[in-house]
């Protein structure tokens, strides 16, 4: 879908003051430390590097802005979980983690990823949690689904959807639910003229 492939980093920012202005809708990326945001990202966007992936867990340590052109943002927040840092460090993600969700008005929806294999940890369940009183739209993306059986799929999704009713399983490997998360994407992002969520 053309408007992803537009996509473009516009700012990192480690505190409230250096979020950009708001302008046109934002999608954001949650989920645990090494789950697979950026990877995810990089695979809706067709890009190999536009969000940095690692394999240390708890790298994304700020709010990264990604420009979509006039169509919308996609926004990836600091991971959260088992990253190995301290506990004053990972009490300043969580509070912008949450500054973040308090204070953009242009906020359309929130992407949950979590690890197909894991899915519905009780980090995860904490986060959907503290997503609830936001009453967004949340799309969950099953990550790493090319190492699940067919069974294992069968199950996972089941799972999931008990708790979240818009599942897909997602492999930036295979390319596997890539097409079908820009399409349901694509319907948070009103037209250009509409910027603000009511």
């Amino acid at each position: 879908m053309q408007i992803f492939s537009q996509a473009a980093f516009v700012a990192s920012a480690g505190q409230r003051a250096e979020f950009p202005p708001e302008g046109p809708p934002e999608i954001a990326f949650m989920g645990r430390s090494n789950v697979g945001k950026s990877s995810a990202i990089n695979a809706l966007t067709g890009r190999r590097r536009l969000a940095f992936s690692s394999k240390t867990p708890g790298r994304t340590q700020t709010v990264n802005f990604f420009d979509l052109g006039q169509g919308g943002r996609l926004v990836d927040l600091p991971g959260y979980g088992y990253a190995k840092v301290a506990k004053t460090e990972r009490a300043k993600w969580e509070g912008l983690v949450s500054s973040y969700l308090n204070s953009r008005s242009t906020l359309a929806g929130v992407v949950v990823i979590m690890d197909a294999r894991h899915p519905m940890t009780p980090q995860d369940a904490r986060l959907l949690e503290w997503l609830a009183p936001f009453k967004l739209p949340i799309l969950a993306l099953l990550t790493k689904a090319d190492k699940l059986t067919r069974a294992e799929r069968n199950a996972v999704l089941a799972q999931t959807r008990r708790v979240l009713p818009e599942v897909l399983l997602f492999s930036s490997v295979s390319r596997e639910g890539v097409e079908e998360a820009r399409e349901h994407l694509a319907r948070w992002l009103p037209e250009p003229s509409s910027h603000s969520r009511k």
